[in-house]
C-alpha cells in the first residue's frame, strides 16, 4: 500500500506534521512508525527499554528513515507525559499527531481476577490514553496545520471473550471515550480515529511475563511461560504490524473515525446488529421521550460538522 502524495508535495498535506507514537518499540507501534515515516511525518517513538531503542534505531537507519527522537516513557507515569510532550515540542517545536498505541495483553477468568488484575490492566489500556490526552491535547491544539489523535484499541472494543474480560473492559473504555472525543475535536479541526486491529504477529502474548511487582498479586490462575510461548504460536499466522500500520495511516488521512485493519468479523458485526434489534421492545416511545432523542441526535450532527454543543443543546 503507498501512500497518495498531494499536487503541493508531501502526503496528503502529512509531510512534517509531528507524531507522537506510545509503545513504538515493537508490534504495531513500529509498525504505524514506519507507515508515518513514508508519509514524511517527524517521529517520536516512546518505548520501555534499551533494547527497543537500539534495535528500532538501526532498523530505520537500515530503511535510510529520518532518525526518530526516542523518549522512554510508562504511560501510567503522568508526570514523565509531561515531559515527553514538553520535549517532543521543544525538539520539533510543535506536536499534531498524538497515537495512543501501548497496552497489555493479559489473560484470565474474570470471575479471579483481584484488585491488582483491574488496577494494571486499565490503569495501562485505559489510563494510559487518558494521560496521553491530558499530557498531549493542549500542545495539538496550539498547532496548526493537518492534525489527529489515534487511539489504537482493539476488536476487544467490540467482541468480548471468555478470558479477556478486563482487557475487553479496557478496550470498550477505550472505543467509548473516542467516540465521544471525537465531537469535542472536530469544533478545533482535529481527526480523532479509533483503530481495531485484531490478530498482529507481535510479542503481545508475554505482556504477562513483564507485570509489574506493584501489581503482583494476581487472581489468575498462574500460566507458565511455556504454556504463553505456545499461546503466541497463535500470532505467527497474524497481519503484518507494517500492513496494520499502513492502514492506520490511510485512515487517519482520510479522516476517518473508526479503522478497522482486518477483513473477518463480518459474521461477528451482523450478529451484534440483529441481536441489539432483537433486544429492543416492540413499542411506541412516548412523544416527549422521542424529542429528546430527536434533540440528541441534532446535537451530534451539529458537534460532528464542528460546531460546540452544550447541556443546552439536549434539552
Amino acid at each position: 500500500m503507498q501512500a497518495e502524495h498531494d499536487t503541493a508535495g508531501g502526503v496528503g498535506g502529512w509531510a512534517g506534521q509531528v507524531a507522537l507514537i506510545t509503545g513504538a518499540g515493537t508490534g504495531i507501534g513500529l509498525g504505524v512508525a514506519r507507515a508515518f515515516s513514508d508519509a514524511g511525518l517527524a517521529l517520536a517513538l516512546t518505548y520501555r527499554n534499551e533494547a527497543q531503542r537500539t534495535a528500532v534505531a538501526a532498523q530505520f537507519a537500515a530503511e535510510g528513515r529520518p532518525a526518530p527522537l526516542f523518549l522512554p516513557l510508562d504511560v501510567t507515569d503522568r508526570a514523565r507525559w509531561a515531559d515527553v510532550v514538553a520535549q517532543t515540542v521543544a525538539h520539533f517545536g510543535a506536536l499534531h499527531v498524538l497515537v495512543n498505541n501501548a497496552g497489555v495483553s493479559v489473560f484470565g477468568n474474570t470471575d479471579e481476577a483481584s484488585h491488582a488484575d483491574y488496577d494494571w490492566i486499565m490503569g495501562v489500556n485505559f489510563g494510559g490514553v487518558a494521560n496521553g490526552l491530558v499530557a498531549a491535547l493542549p500542545a495539538i491544539k496550539a498547532a496548526s496545520g493537518k492534525r489527529s489523535v489515534v487511539n489504537i484499541a482493539s476488536m476487544a472494543a467490540f467482541l468480548p471473550g471468555p478470558q479477556a474480560g478486563i482487557y475487553t473492559a479496557s478496550k470498550f473504555a477505550v472505543r467509548g471515550l473516542t467516540e465521544s472525543l471525537r465531537y469535542n475535536l472536530a469544533q478545533h479541526g482535529i481527526g480523532c480515529a479509533l483503530c481495531c486491529p485484531a490478530l498482529t504477529r507481535t510479542n503481545a502474548w508475554d505482556s504477562a511475563l513483564k507485570r509489574p511487582d506493584a501489581f503482583g498479586q494476581s487472581g489468575f490462575a498462574p500460566v507458565s511461560e511455556a504454556e504463553l510461548r505456545q499461546f503466541g504460536t497463535a500470532f505467527e499466522a497474524g497481519m503484518d504490524p507494517y500492513e496494520v500500520g499502513q492502514k492506520v495511516f490511510a485512515g487517519m488521512a482520510r479522516g476517518d473515525g473508526l479503522i478497522l485493519t482486518h477483513p473477518e468479523f463480518a459474521d461477528d458485526f451482523r450478529e451484534i446488529y440483529e441481536a441489539s434489534m432483537a433486544a429492543l421492545p416492540d413499542e411506541v416511545a412516548p412523544p416527549a421521550r422521542l424529542e429528546i432523542e430527536r434533540l440528541r441526535r441534532a446535537a451530534m450532527a451539529q458537534a460532528k460538522a464542528g460546531i460546540a454543543v452544550g447541556l443546552a443543546d439536549l434539552t
